[in-house]
């Protein structure tokens, strides 16, 4: 969807046009259901914050003025909603230590990863995803799976994009701690 194509749809849901509101519903709620199932981990309330998302999209398109792309605000208002659920309901997560990490275990990993089937490779790195902290594994849903740029992320969640650069590193060595117990000989 081009710009001028969202600028209208905002304008006809401005003017009462229900239509174009389940337009962008539909246009965009399998992205921020895919981000909220990737901070919270949990389908329910993924599914309640990707409602309670476009119930706010809704409420506040006025304040929408065009800084950035469309999606962009959308994924942010989705993001904020979430971190909001997740102070809520004062979830804590169990963080993966970084010292950890190694570049060894990187490259075992990576070595490792080449021997499995693409679609398995896809399914345990999206399962590695969502043992990491929200706030890492939404980092890497938007950049490796959203395909979304460093600047994008930096206005959705808003922080610089040198900032969503090093938060990005720090996730893919956590992520590559999670893998590679799964690579790892199991001793009897």
């Amino acid at each position: 969807m081009t710009t001028n194509d969202e600028n209208i749809l905002i304008a006809a849901i401005k003017n009462g046009d229900t239509r174009a509101y389940a337009q962008l519903v539909d246009r965009y709620k399998d992205l921020v259901y895919t981000l909220a199932l990737r901070m919270l981990k949990h389908r329910e309330e993924a599914e309640e914050v990707a409602q309670d998302t476009f119930i706010k999209v809704f409420k506040s398109l006025d304040k929408f003025k065009g800084d950035s792309k469309f999606s962009t605000w959308i994924y942010r208002v989705a993001y904020n909603t979430c971190l909001d659920t997740i102070k809520k309901n004062k979830k804590h997560l169990s963080n993966v230590a970084i010292d950890e990490f190694t570049f060894n275990k990187l490259d075992t990993i990576d070595n490792a990863l080449d021997n499995i089937i693409k679609e398995e490779k896809s399914d345990l790195i999206k399962k590695c995803i969502n043992k990491l902290p929200e706030d890492s594994s939404a980092l890497l849903t938007l950049f490796y799976f959203e395909e979304l740029s460093l600047e994008e992320i930096a206005k959705i969640i808003n922080i610089e994009a040198n900032t969503v650069k090093v938060k990005l590193f720090r996730a893919r060595k956590k992520l590559a701690v999670i893998l590679e117990q799964y690579f790892q000989p199991k001793t009897a």
